[in-house]
């Protein structure tokens, strides 16, 4: 890992951003509430803020953060979903990757819910959109 014990202690926040393309008749089913596995957007959100505050078990040398806030929402589209994480902490490092890895976490968990209706879902455009905080300072796409 990376030693950031001489940085100091700051406030951060990350947003992420990504997409799942859905087929119509899947969405149709989604926006329902006609899946087997049940609703897609509540189970995709709460994976998805499970995954933020899991980040450095699944991603190597990054370090654990305290979180202060994790939000994520999963908003549908005629297309699919968008999916939006926001991240909060006051660390020596940023919150990036907890932000990427709740999106990508909540659209594999969209994919595993609809995959029933629709095989040829695509996840993409996966992305940091925003980050406030730390020594490299403010970044905005």
């Amino acid at each position: 890992m990376v030693d950031v014990s001489a940085k100091p202690v700051t406030a951060r926040e990350a947003v992420a951003r990504g997409r799942i393309h859905v087929a119509p008749a899947a969405m149709r089913l989604a926006r329902s509430g006609k899946l087997h596995k049940g609703g897609v957007t509540e189970v995709a959100r709460l994976a998805g803020v499970m995954a933020a505050k899991r980040t450095a078990d699944a991603i190597p040398l990054c370090h654990p953060l305290p979180l202060s806030h994790v939000d994520v929402e999963i908003t549908p589209r005629r297309d699919g979903f968008a999916i939006e994480a926001r991240v909060r902490t006051e660390a020596r490092t940023g919150a990036e990757m907890e932000a990427l890895h709740a999106v990508a976490v909540a659209a594999l968990t969209v994919y595993d819910m609809v995959k029933a209706a629709d095989k040829r879902m695509v996840i993409g455009d996966i992305r940091l959109v925003r980050k406030t905080g730390g020594r490299s300072g403010d970044f905005r796409r």
